[in-house]
């Protein structure tokens, strides 16, 4: 098991970074990883939907499911994986024009894979801050006029 957390200032509103995260569909364009994602259950996004993803070049399907729905303060979620079951969540707090946003997270490798436990915190913690980075990046440049490719 590992234990991934940290947090970033994004200059947007926290009900549009809630709202940007909370729609899996838009993780494509802010995390390089994951190339597809798709909504398996009835809108509107809520407590208790889900999403099928797929990520890196193998296209690994997860499944992630919201756990904790409470707009625009906290997101909480459960991915799991042939390989992993991720659970969490995600913090929104208004901080001057923006917003911090948190993320605090328990990772359960399975099978084989918890032979790798111990780079589970580190290798997650950097790979964590590149797609929160990405997002930030996103939004401040969508709120800039700027378009991202």
């Amino acid at each position: 098991m590992g234990h991934i957390s940290g947090s970033l200032h994004i200059e947007a509103a926290p009900e549009r970074v809630f709202d940007t995260v909370a729609d899996t569909r838009n993780e494509p364009s802010f995390n390089p990883a994951m190339t597809q994602a798709e909504l398996l259950t009835a809108p509107p996004i809520g407590l208790g939907t889900r999403f099928k993803a797929r990520m890196g070049r193998a296209g690994t399907e997860m499944i992630v499911e919201l756990t904790d729905f409470e707009r625009p303060a906290r997101l909480g979620s459960r991915t799991t994986s042939v390989t992993m079951e991720t659970t969490g969540g995600l913090t929104f707090s208004p901080e001057g024009d923006g917003t911090r946003m948190r993320w605090d997270w328990e990772v359960h490798p399975k099978g084989w894979f918890r032979l790798t436990g111990p780079l589970v915190g580190p290798v997650g913690r950097r790979m964590e801050r590149r797609i929160w980075t990405g997002l930030k990046r996103r939004l401040e440049a969508d709120a800039n006029g700027r378009t991202t490719g």
